[in-house]
């Protein structure tokens, strides 16, 4: 097992993507953020905090996107998969959409997550943020706006993120 982030490289990391966003998105009257369950939504929940934190008096309107049933691999034998929350009370049509996650692989969760995110309305535009890209795993065409860090790692390797809130630390680590 190899550290990838550290728990202060990894608060760097939220505050570095978090300032990204306000350059391009500044007063974000027109965006919306939404965290992918189930482990988007940690990397998401600590993105909002820090941004209602550097923009004080700025709604920043926040949902959780549950794509269980949007997935290619849903009735693939794997068991009955169990859904999560989706909390999203508000309309994206015309909004410029963020999408959250902690790590981009195949890219197949985020075709999941753009089918799934329709049923909210069609958005003017799409983003990607994600906390580890694994650059040469992709199955599908679908790179990311924001990266935290991009990693090369081989198939049989797994990048898995620990959050204090699930895990007990924060961490981000390679496992062989």
């Amino acid at each position: 097992m190899k550290s990838i982030l550290t728990d202060r490289q990894l608060a760097i990391t939220i505050d570095r993507l978090s300032h990204q966003l306000i350059e391009n998105h500044l007063n974000f009257s027109d965006t919306v953020l939404i965290g992918l369950q189930p482990r988007g939504i940690y990397l998401s929940d600590r993105i909002h905090r820090n941004l209602q934190t550097l923009l004080p008096g700025v709604q920043i309107p926040y949902g959780r996107l549950d794509i269980t049933f949007y997935r290619d691999d849903y009735k693939s034998g794997k068991g009955l998969q169990a859904p999560d929350e989706t909390d999203i009370e508000f309309s994206l049509e015309n909004k410029k959409v963020v999408l959250i996650d902690d790590v981009l692989y195949t890219g197949r969760t985020i075709r999941s997550a753009m089918d799934a995110m329709l049923d909210f309305g069609r958005p003017a535009a799409v983003e990607l943020l994600v906390l580890i890209d694994r650059r040469f795993s992709r199955e599908l065409p679908i790179q990311p706006d924001y990266t935290g860090r991009t990693i090369d790692a081989i198939i049989t390797e797994r990048v898995k993120v620990l959050w204090k809130e699930r895990d007990g630390k924060d961490e981000v680590v390679l496992i062989a």
